[in-house]
C-alpha cells in the first residue's frame, strides 16, 4: 500500500511532479528486484552459490524496507492493512535462508506496485485528458483588433474569436454565425452539435467548424470547464473505498493465514512449510484488485460525462436503496414554457397580451418573466422598452409600455381595484384543478388575460425512474417546493413512490436524514436550495457542473450532461465496478486458499508458491480491469441517424403549442361568436388533417419499422401503432362532424360532440408524443454510447 503524502506536500510540489516521483520510485524498485533476481540466477548457474544468496537477500531487503515503512505509516493512522503478510513472508525468507523465495516475493511486490501504477494510469487517462486540454489563452476582439490574452483575463461582456480547432475558453453565447462544436469532453457524446446565433456555449467544447465570434458571459473560473476540472482534481485525490472493504476482508484473512501457517509448521515440524503458506497467501489481490476496479469505474463514468469525486461515492451508490429527487430542474426541464394565452372578454387579443406582458417583463429577472420574453421573441413580436417599472416581491411587476399601464403577476395584483369578469373567475377556478402556473396580465387597470405556463417534464424522467427500480432502488421519492396539487400531479405522471410537497431546504434535509437512518440514501438536485440535502445524503448527485455552484460543491457526484438517465448509468457503473472488485478479491483469495492447502501438506515450496502467487495476482488484476469496459449487452444498431432522431424531437416541440390549442378551442366553444367558432374549428381541422395525421403516418410507415429491430420482440411497438390508428379514426370522425354541421349557431348537442372530440384528440396526440419522446431519447442515448 502506498504511503500517504506529508501534510503540505500538495502545495510544495505540483501533482505532475508528485506522480512522476512515485512512478520513478516504482520503476526503480521493479528494476532493482528484477536485476537482483536475474543476477542471482546467473551467479548460481556459474557455481557461485554464496554470491547468489547475497544478491537474492539484497533483493528481498530492497522490497522489504518500503513495505515496512508503509505498514508503520498505516499503523500510525490506526490502520492495519493486508500487506503485513507480504512483510512476514519476506522476513521469514531471510530468517530461514530461503533467499530465492524472498527475491521472488520481492519481485512480486514490485510487479504488483507497477501493475497498480499502470492500471491506475490507464483508468485515469480520461480524467487527465480534461486537465491537459484546458484552454490557456483566448482571442479577444477589441476595436476590430484580435489580441491573444490569458484566459484568466477574460471578463463577461468580452467579444472572443474562436478559431477552427480551438477549445472554447469560457462560457458564452454565439453572436455572429452557427457554431459546430464537439462537446464530447463535456458530455461523453461523440456527435457534433450546432449552436445558432444567441445560443449558449460551454467552455471546454471544441470548435469543429468554421471561425465564429462569441460573447463571454462568465470568467474562466466561473465557467463549466473550470468547475469540471476542480471536481476531477478532487476525484483524483480521494482514496477508493473498497481499499477499506479489502481491509475488512483482511481482518479475517490475516488470522486465517497465520492459523494455517502455524498448523503447517505444527504437523511437519518444518518452519519452511509455514513460510510456503505465507508466500502463497501474500494478498496482492486485496491490495490492488479492489482499488483498480473502483478507479476503473470512475474512469468509465468520466467518459460518460459523470464526475465522481471519489471511490467512496461510487461504492455507496452501488448499494443505494432510496433515491430522493428534486422536481424543478431535475425531473422537469426547470425552464417554464408558454403553453397558451387566454384573453378575457376579447378587449385585447392574444398576441397583444403577450407583447405587452413581455415588453414589461424585460425589466424582470424572474424565471417566468424570462420565459414570456423568449416566447414573444420566438413569435416575432416587437417588444418596447418599459418605464416606471416596479417589482412587487412575491406578486409580480407593474409599469408602463408605450403609455399603457401594464401589470403582470398574481391574480390579486392584477385585479386590485377592479372587479374580474365571470369568465376570469371561472378560468381561475379551473386553473386550480388543472395544476398549472399562470401569469395574469392587466391592461389599463382591467384584467385582460392570462399566460398559462408549463414546466415540462424531462422526456427521459419516467424511463429513468423505472430503470432505477429495476436495478435495486426500493423507493424513489420526489421532493418539491411546489403546492401539493402540482407536485402530486407530476409525481403521478412519473410513477414515483412518494411525493413530499411544499418542501423548504430544511424540510428536504430532514426527509433525507430520516431516510438515511434506515437505508443507503441518494439525493439528486440541481439548485442552490438542494445543496444542504445533497450534503446530508449518503451520496449527493448534482445536475450540471457550471462554475462553483453550491450544489456541485456539496455533491459527491456531478452529472455534467444535463440528462437524468445519466443517473441510471451512474448506478449501473457503480454496481458493476463494486461487483467486479468483490469478485476479483474473492477470486484472488479463493485461489490463494487452495494454494495454501497444497503448501500446508508440502506440495508447494516457497519458490514455486511465489511464482504461483504471481499468476494469481495477474488474474485478479486483469479481472478488475474489466470495470473499464462498457459491460452493456450488445444490442442491434438503431437504423436511424442521431440527427434524424433530433429532428423528430424538434418536430414534437413545434407541435405541442398547437396541440394545446385543441383544448383551448374546446374550452371556449360556447363563448365564441358562431363565425369565430367555425373559423377556429376549421383551423383545428386543418391542423389535424394536414399536420398531425401526415406526421403520424410518416412515423408509422418510416420510423417505427426501423426501430422494431433495435427494440426486439415480435411486435414491440404494437401499442404505439394502435395509438396511431386511434388518432386516424378520431381525425376522420372530427372531419365528418364538421362537414355535417348545419349553418348558423352551433347547437348545444353539437358543442358537446365537438368538445368530446377535441378533448379526445388533445389527450391521445399528447400521449403519443410523450411515448415517442421517451423512445427517441432512449435511442439517442444508444447512439451516444455506441463509440464509448
Amino acid at each position: 500500500m502506498k504511503a500517504p503524502g506529508r501534510p503540505g506536500r500538495a502545495e510544495a510540489e505540483s501533482p505532475i511532479l508528485v506522480a512522476l516521483s512515485e512512478t520513478t520510485r516504482t520503476g526503480l524498485l521493479l528494476a532493482v528486484t528484477l536485476l537482483g533476481l536475474t543476477a542471482g540466477v546467473i551467479a548460481w548457474a556459474a557455481g557461485y552459490g554464496g554470491a547468489a544468496d547475497a544478491l537474492w537477500a539484497a533483493t528481498t531487503l530492497a522490497a522489504l524496507i518500503p513495505v515496512a515503512v508503509s505498514i508503520i505509516q498505516s499503523l500510525l493512522r490506526r490502520h492495519a492493512g493486508v500487506d503485513v503478510i507480504a512483510l512476514m513472508a519476506m522476513a521469514g525468507s531471510l530468517a530461514l535462508g530461503e533467499y530465492l523465495a524472498g527475491a521472488v516475493i520481492a519481485l512480486m511486490v514490485a510487479t504488483g506496485r507497477a501493475l497498480e501504477e499502470y492500471a491506475a494510469g490507464r483508468a485515469q487517462r480520461e480524467l487527465s485528458s480534461l486537465l491537459q486540454r484546458a484552454p490557456r489563452t483566448a482571442q479577444r476582439v477589441e476595436n476590430s483588433i484580435i489580441t491573444e490574452v490569458p484566459v484568466e483575463e477574460v471578463r463577461p461582456g468580452d467579444t472572443l474569436l474562436v478559431r477552427d480547432g480551438d477549445v472554447i475558453p469560457v462560457d458564452g453565447m454565439v453572436t455572429d454565425s452557427v457554431a459546430v462544436l464537439d462537446e464530447s469532453a463535456l458530455t461523453g457524446e461523440s456527435r457534433l452539435v450546432e449552436r445558432s446565433r444567441g445560443a449558449p456555449v460551454q467552455s471546454g467544447a471544441l470548435n469543429a467548424g468554421g471561425v465564429f465570434q462569441m460573447l463571454a458571459t462568465a470568467t474562466s473560473e466561473e465557467s463549466t470547464y473550470a468547475g469540471i476540472i476542480r471536481l476531477v482534481k478532487e476525484a483524483q485525490t480521494t482514496k477508493a473505498p473498497l481499499v477499506r472493504l479489502a481491509d475488512r476482508y483482511a481482518r479475517y484473512f490475516i488470522p486465517l493465514t497465520l492459523g494455517v501457517a502455524s498448523f503447517a509448521w505444527m504437523i511437519s515440524g518444518d518452519p519452511v512449510r509455514a513460510l510456503a503458506v505465507l508466500v502463497v497467501a501474500t494478498p496482492c489481490p486485496l491490495l490492488l484488485a479492489a482499488p483498480i476496479a473502483i478507479v476503473s469505474g470512475i474512469s468509465r463514468a468520466a467518459r460518460r460525462g459523470i464526475v465522481v469525486k471519489g471511490g467512496g461515492a461510487l461504492e455507496v451508490i452501488a448499494r443505494a436503496e432510496a433515491v430522493f429527487v428534486d422536481k424543478t430542474g431535475t425531473l422537469t426541464v426547470g425552464t417554464p414554457r408558454l403553453e397558451r394565452i387566454v384573453p378575457f372578454d376579447g378587449a385585447v387579443d392574444e398576441a397583444e397580451i403577450l407583447r405587452l406582458a413581455a415588453s414589461l417583463d424585460q425589466a424582470s429577472s424572474h424565471v417566468l418573466a424570462q420565459s414570456l420574453v423568449q416566447a414573444a421573441r420566438e413569435r416575432g413580436l416587437d417588444l418596447e422598452l418599459p418605464n416606471e417599472v416596479r417589482e412587487i416581491a412575491g406578486a409580480g411587476i407593474a409599469g408602463r409600455v408605450n403609455g399603457r399601464v401594464i401589470q403582470a403577476g398574481s391574480f390579486a395584483l392584477v385585479t386590485a381595484g377592479s372587479e374580474p369578469s365571470e369568465q376570469a373567475l371561472r378560468f381561475r377556478r379551473r386553473l386550480m384543478r388543472d395544476e398549472g402556473s399562470v401569469v395574469f396580465v392587466g391592461v389599463d387597470g382591467q384584467l385582460a388575460g392570462a399566460a398559462v405556463m408549463d414546466d415540462e417534464i424531462r422526456p427521459e424522467s419516467a424511463r429513468a425512474i423505472r430503470a432505477l427500480k429495476r436495478h435495486g432502488v426500493r423507493e424513489v421519492v420526489m421532493v418539491s417546493g411546489d403546492h401539493a396539487t402540482v407536485a402530486e400531479a407530476v409525481g403521478a405522471a412519473l410513477g414515483v413512490d412518494r411525493v413530499i410537497p411544499e418542501c423548504t431546504p430544511a424540510d428536504k434535509v430532514d426527509a433525507v436524514t430520516e431516510s438515511r437512518k434506515h437505508r443507503v440514501t441518494v439525493m439528486v438536485g440541481d439548485g442552490i436550495n438542494d445543496a444542504p440535502a445533497l450534503a446530508a445524503a449518503n451520496v449527493g448527485i448534482a445536475m450540471g457542473a457550471r462554475g462553483a455552484t453550491s450544489s456541485s460543491e456539496a455533491a459527491d457526484v456531478v452529472l455534467v450532461v444535463d440528462r437524468l438517465d445519466r443517473l441510471v448509468e451512474t448506478l449501473l457503473i457503480a454496481q458493476r465496478s463494486r461487483g467486479i472488485a468483490i469478485q476479483s478479491m474473492m477470486l484472488g483469495m479463493g485461489l490463494s486458499l487452495v494454494a495454501m492447502g497444497f503448501a500446508t501438506f508440502g506440495y508447494l515450496t516457497p519458490v514455486v508458491g511465489a511464482i504461483l502467487q504471481e499468476g494469481i495476482d495477474a488474474a485478479s488484476i486483469g479481472n478488475a480491469l474489466r470495470a473499464l469496459r462498457n459491460g452493456r449487452k450488445p444490442t442491434r444498431a438503431v437504423d436511424i441517424p442521431a440527427e434524424r432522431l433530433a429532428e423528430l424531437r424538434a418536430e414534437h416541440r413545434q407541435l405541442r403549442p398547437r396541440i394545446e390549442e385543441l383544448r383551448t378551442v374546446a374550452d371556449r366553444l360556447d363563448s365564441l361568436e358562431p363565425q369565430e367558432a367555425r373559423a377556429q374549428l376549421e383551423d383545428m381541422r386543418s391542423f389535424i388533417l394536414e399536420t398531425v395525421v401526415p406526421h403520424e403516418q410518416s412515423d408509422e410507415s418510416d420510423i417505427y419499422p426501423r426501430l422494431v429491430g433495435a427494440v426486439g420482440g415480435d411486435d414491440p411497438l404494437a401499442a404505439m401503432s394502435r395509438t396511431h390508428q386511434e388518432i386516424f379514426q378520431l381525425a376522420r370522425k372530427f372531419d365528418r362532424l364538421l362537414a355535417e354541421l348545419p349553418p348558423g349557431n352551433l347547437e348545444p348537442e353539437d358543442i358537446v360532440d365537438l368538445r368530446r372530440m377535441l378533448y379526445a384528440l388533445h389527450a391521445i396526440v399528447h400521449l403519443n408524443i410523450a411515448q415517442e419522446e421517451e423512445l427517441y431519447v432512449a435511442f439517442e442515448e444508444e447512439h451516444a454510447a455506441a463509440p464509448a
